[in-house]
């Protein structure tokens, strides 16, 4: 088959086997891989009653039909299953070189279930795969385990990917991830909990050479050079060149920098924290991903004040944002240290840093005290207690059993005016690292989503195509509304493919020529945009099927506050949320009392059957 091996490896944990299945070509024509192909595993086989810890519950990890070519950003890697956080479905992706080594050892994707007697990790290599004793692994952080198993089996830096869990997943922290290639995260909705549970740690996969077979591999080379050239111009080029490392100062005058638990918008010490700056001041070099000539991903190493020599991966904007501003800290060294901690513990950034924000404001607030903290004393921007506290989180020890839960589930316990004080959802995921009382499409976007995260971006390369308002304006409900329900499914389509989003930009044109050049088909636009619509409203099938409620689709009440100051302290998005709900239901096609997909809707995706 063009494009794909059309192979699905399954493992089954409980008995220690790998089975090898076909993958047929009408599946992938209708889900294109990843996030497409692991949601239609999951409604298929994992019966939503079930808990996320059930040894019946799947995790799997998928390549596109793009996996492996020459096409930028499509080395990434999508995990589907069943979440800790939300208990319903969840998908995330990680950049890096999986996606591309993964089809390389001979496999679309691999689908593991059951639960192993011992701790165990899975090697992929060209002939084949196996299940190898983890259990000298046991207790190592990401980096630590990717050093470990490389020089176990002989591979050089480049000549191997791994993902792991820290000891995070190994505790089965709720919101602890799947981290790899030095540092790549696949972090919502507690991947790394389900893998735990599972007694996995890893995942290795060789760099095998490369014998895929594709349609057109002259076009595909045109249309790796047309994305790359469509990364370097798409918005001045500010991501081609720099990542995310600069969007701290141009976040904070926007109102949209999350500072000190959303209880101001001023940041101050922003520019210290700009990515041009701190690449010039502090030891950094490219990193890329596959096939990826950008410079979003750096190393880097600590210069100066009293984490200099610290070596480690250069945090993302998010990062940034939740060891600096979030918990009110100063120092772009120790945000470098807590970032990198955060993510050789196992633990999802966002989570940890909306959780720390919420102890360190309870304990100003006295609803938590020094010695319900084990001594810790959780002041503002205290980075050694920081440090600490994300220590006994990730390994539940004392005061960090109840915090692994997560914020909500731990303000919840705590109760009192505690809850208040808390950012989450209703139904229990996690929002990224920004203020979306700045960003409210987001905020809609975080709060409806069917993966767990973020699900929608409004930064599409064609607007016209995905019918976006433009000129849009960011504060009206009626062009928030529009933005979050037209573009629905532009992003999914990078998550079926799989491809990084900061290569494409949502060009769904581009991904549908690419997509032909690989497979041979002939693929519209339009069917392409199906794909990622169909699978958006399958992950809400299953999540309705889990339990889900429109009225657990909300803002926690500090999610959805009005800013004390800032630019946006007089455009509160409260006053205007049940009425962005009714038109989003309407406009997506679902029935606004039970948030079901109207019979309609599922007809047209191809979907019908599944709703049964």
């Amino acid at each position: 088959m063009l494009g794909s091996t059309g192979k699905v490896l399954r493992v089954d944990l409980t008995q220690g086997t790998l089975k090898d299945e076909a993958l047929d070509e009408a599946t992938l024509h209708k889900y294109l891989g990843g996030t497409g192909l692991g949601a239609k595993y999951l409604m298929e086989e994992v019966n939503p009653k079930l808990d996320w810890s059930d040894p019946k519950n799947i995790l799997f990890l998928g390549s596109g039909v793009l996996g492996g070519t020459r096409i930028p950003g499509c080395g990434t890697i999508s995990f589907v299953t069943k979440g800790a956080m939300t208990n319903g479905a969840t998908s995330s992706q990680a950049n890096g070189n999986f996606g591309a080594y993964l089809k390389w050892c001979g496999y679309d994707a691999i689908i593991v279930q059951g639960v192993s007697p011992t701790w165990k990790y899975l090697y992929l290599h060209e002939g084949g795969a196996e299940l190898r004793d983890a259990s000298q692994l046991v207790g190592k952080g990401s980096w630590e385990t990717e050093d470990a198993i490389k020089e176990e089996l002989g591979y050089k830096e480049r000549g191997m990917s791994v993902f792991s869990i820290g000891p995070a997943g190994e505790n089965m922290v709720r919101f602890s991830g799947i981290f790899g290639d030095r540092g790549h995260a696949a972090a919502h909705n507690g991947l790394g909990a389900v893998m735990g549970s599972k007694k996995l740690k890893a995942f290795a996969a060789q760099r095998a050479p490369n014998k895929l077979q594709f349609a057109d591999p002259p076009k595909l080379g045109e249309l790796a050079k047309k994305t790359t050239e469509g990364a370097k111009a798409f918005g001045g080029g500010g991501v081609f060149n720099w990542g995310t490392s600069r969007v701290v100062p141009a976040a904070e005058p926007a109102g949209w920098l999350p500072v000190r638990n959303y209880t101001t918008d001023v940041f101050s010490e922003k520019d210290l924290f700009d990515g041009q700056r701190l690449r010039s001041l502090f030891q950094s070099q490219n990193y890329p991903c596959y096939g990826c000539a950008s410079h979003h991903y750096e190393l880097m190493t600590v210069t100066e004040g009293p984490y200099k020599g610290f070596f480690g991966k250069e945090p993302e904007y998010e990062q940034w944002a939740a060891w600096g501003p979030q918990i009110w800290q100063k120092d772009p060294g120790a945000a470098v240290v807590l970032s990198n901690e955060c993510d050789n513990l196992g633990m999802d950034t966002n989570e940890a840093g909306w959780l720390v924000g919420w102890v360190m404001e309870c304990y100003e607030k006295g609803a938590l005290k020094k010695e319900d903290l084990d001594g810790l004393e959780m002041t503002w921007g205290n980075v050694e207690a920081t440090r600490a506290l994300l220590k006994k989180i990730a390994n539940r020890e004392g005061c960090g059993d109840m915090l692994a839960e997560g914020v909500k589930r731990a303000a919840e316990k705590l109760g009192g005016e505690a809850v208040n004080w808390a950012i989450f959802t209703g139904k229990g995921n996690t929002p990224r690292g920004h203020d979306h009382r700045g960003r409210w499409v987001e905020m809609l976007d975080t709060v409806v989503s069917d993966c767990s995260t973020l699900q929608t971006q409004m930064l599409v390369m064609n607007k016209d195509l995905w019918k976006m308002p433009n000129p849009m304006d960011v504060f009206n409900p009626d062009h928030v509304v529009q933005a979050e329900a037209n573009s629905t499914g532009s992003m999914t389509v990078c998550d079926c493919l799989v491809q990084c989003w900061f290569t494409s930009f949502c060009d769904t044109e581009t991904q549908t020529e690419a997509i032909n050049a690989a497979t041979g088909w002939k693929l519209s636009v339009d069917d392409v945009m199906k794909v990622g619509r169909r699978t958006v409203n399958l992950m809400r099938l299953y999540n309705l099927k889990c339990g889900l409620t429109p009225d657990k689709e909300k803002p926690s009440p500090r999610y959805c506050s009005q800013p004390v100051d800032g630019p946006n302290k007089d455009k509160p998005i409260a006053p205007h949320w049940e009425k962005m709900m009714d038109q989003y239901y309407q406009l997506m096609g679902w029935d606004r009392k039970t948030g079901m997909p109207l019979p309609e809707t599922l007809k047209d995706l191809d979907i019908e059957d599944l709703a049964k």
